[in-house]
């Protein structure tokens, strides 16, 4: 039988779960964010750098030779970025729902000897 008392406590711990929960979701979204921004940053910085670099070639193959230096860089940002980025949105989901395990875990076993 469950008790008025254990339904109060439910609540507040709810409530508790959520407030954490929201706290590392702010905390998660902003950590993205700040990797996109440094992703751009330097995306655009490589871009402005190529361009330069390219601005100056005198021969096709020196032009070809940095376009080829500029794609396999870029490529290998995009993938290390991304790999990145995915792992925060990872991290993020896991702190989000943190909070609610021991919820979870407290009234599994209460709901499986019914």
């Amino acid at each position: 039988m469950i008790k008025i008392e254990d339904i109060q406590n439910y609540g507040k711990e709810h409530l508790e779960s959520v407030a954490a929960s929201a706290t590392n979701v702010q905390s998660g979204v902003q950590a993205i964010a700040t990797a996109y921004g440094d992703y751009a940053k330097k995306s655009f910085e490589d871009t402005k750098s190529f361009v330069e670099k390219l601005s100056g070639v005198k021969s096709l193959d020196k032009a070809l030779e940095a376009q080829s230096e500029f794609l396999r860089t870029s490529y290998e940002t995009f993938v290390a970025e991304s790999q990145k980025i995915a792992g925060l949105y990872g991290d993020c989901a896991k702190q989000a729902f943190k909070p609610y395990e021991g919820l979870v875990a407290k009234f599994a076993p209460a709901t499986a000897s019914h």
